[in-house]
């Protein structure tokens, strides 16, 4: 207060230099670990923030729910802002007309005559212009990939010249380094016969497969 009366003409100026964590600061360091390991993971084997809370509650934290989701939304800006300190920086992805396509595969329940049934749905989308096709199977097998691929590219009247995919196991026989990957035989005659390549993401990077899993569309330069 005196530093505001004596300054020339009421002119003074605040600058907090510490953010005080209150609740916070006894777990800081064990809810950063949590949201490190949530991060690492895929996006389907992710924990709720609501369930990073119980955890911590469990372990003696007697703060609120929103305490734990204002620090995870600075901790998640603050390690996107900071690639030289082991962030992760991104570069947005452009696609020309007929460059490349996204595919997986998402589960979804609904009701069939009556009873509830969880079925697995084969997303299609073409990058450039976004345009989807998805159709719905009982199982996520081989020859349900190969339908897939043959109706949506009829769908779309042409093969784009590269596919987008995650890991998976109808695909994928080995995951070794970087994007180096072995894909099994059969899926190769599929992707030749269709003359596309077939370009795999790395291990819990959603991001590279941006569009299909609702999220920007970016990499890791």
């Amino acid at each position: 207060m005196r530093k505001a009366i004596r300054a020339e003409e009421g002119a003074f100026s605040y600058q907090r230099t510490t953010q005080p964590f209150p609740k916070i600061g006894p777990v800081r360091e064990r809810l950063e670990q949590l949201l490190a390991e949530n991060e690492a993971r895929s996006r389907r084997e992710r924990l709720r923030l609501t369930r990073v809370w119980d955890l911590l509650v469990q372990e003696g934290y007697d703060g609120s729910y929103d305490s734990v989701r204002r620090y995870a939304a600075r901790w998640r800006e603050e390690t996107k802002a900071a690639p030289g300190d082991g962030g992760t920086a991104f570069v947005p992805l452009t696609f020309a007309p007929g460059e490349a396509f996204q595919f997986d595969f998402s589960h979804e329940d609904v009701e069939v005559a009556g009873q509830p049934m969880r079925v697995k749905a084969a997303h299609v989308r073409l990058c450039a212009s976004r345009a989807v096709y998805v159709r719905v199977y009982p199982r996520e097998t081989q020859e349900m990939v190969f339908d897939a691929h043959a109706r949506a590219f009829a769908f779309f009247g042409g093969v784009p010249t590269r596919g987008i995919y995650d890991n998976m196991k109808t695909a994928v026989d080995a995951v070794f380094a970087g994007k180096v990957r072995t894909f099994n035989r059969r899926f190769l005659l599929m992707a030749d016969h269709y003359m596309f390549e077939p370009t795999a993401c790395t291990p819990a990077s959603g991001w590279e497969k941006g569009q299909i899993n609702s999220r920007p569309d970016c990499v890791r330069p």
